[in-house]
């Protein structure tokens, strides 16, 4: 059997996550349909990141086994032929047998976009969070310094089926201003479930002063869910890159 390696951009918005469901549209099961109908039969795609309904990717990496051998430089534009328009695989690879694209993961980036405009833009809202109200970008980024390294994350974890540890390691944080648009960049060793729009919901409360200066710290130590602040809805979150 052979392994091959897939690099996906996505636009999540009409989509119920990554992963396969009982019911409804999901980019896990859009590709499966579509390897189908080039590779002649059903195959199994893992993913690198199950990300949620409503959130994009520019560079998910996924993986499927087959014994068919189509050449790589040709599967690209095979599987972009029979998918939706929202979602492009942008490059194929045979990988080693043995690889597999979400244990072999060394640390993957999300990206986060806000815009803060009393103005309503109609060609932003499926990718930002738009709010009303500007924030204090020099008292996110001092107070987000405290998530960088390896730490007990428990407090930004919305609640799971599986029981994992809460520890993980943010190997990079920054956050930039460009006009009306901050961009919230974030990479680890990995994620827990809602890990990300769960930091970004506290740095807004903390940035529109809903919450005070070393909240942050307090919140990290607490390991208490209820302490931070709420969910960033899915429509600003992108999975960036996959790095192995």
């Amino acid at each position: 059997m052979n392994t091959v390696k897939l690099a996906i951009a996505y636009d999540g918005t009409d989509y119920r996550g990554w992963q396969v469901q009982a019911s409804g549209k999901t980019i896990q099961g859009e590709i499966e349909k579509a390897i189908k109908k080039i590779f002649g039969k059903d195959h199994r795609l893992h993913g690198s990141s199950r990300t949620d309904s409503g959130v994009h990717a520019a560079g998910q990496v996924a993986h499927f086994k087959t014994s068919n051998m189509i050449p790589a430089d040709k599967v690209p534009a095979a599987l972009n032929s029979v998918l939706p328009k929202d979602i492009a695989i942008l490059k194929a690879e045979y990988a080693e047998k043995e690889f597999h694209s979400r244990f072999d993961a060394r640390s993957k980036q999300y990206r986060y976009r806000i815009f803060c405009s009393r103005e309503k833009d109609p060609f932003n809202q499926r990718y930002v969070w738009c709010l009303s109200y500007w924030l204090d970008l020099s008292l996110m980024k001092k107070e987000a310094e405290v998530l960088i390294g390896r730490h007990d994350f428990k407090a930004f974890q919305a609640s799971d089926k599986k029981e994992r540890s809460s520890t993980r390691n943010i190997l990079h944080l920054d956050i930039v201003k460009k006009g009306s648009f901050i961009t919230i960049n974030i990479e680890a060793d990995g994620f827990l479930y809602n890990m990300v729009r769960n930091i970004v919901g506290t740095l807004v409360d903390i940035g529109r002063g809903h919450l005070p200066p070393g909240s942050m710290k307090k919140i990290l130590d607490s390991r208490d869910r209820t302490q931070a602040g709420p969910t960033a809805p899915p429509e600003g979150l992108c999975l960036r890159e996959v790095k192995y």
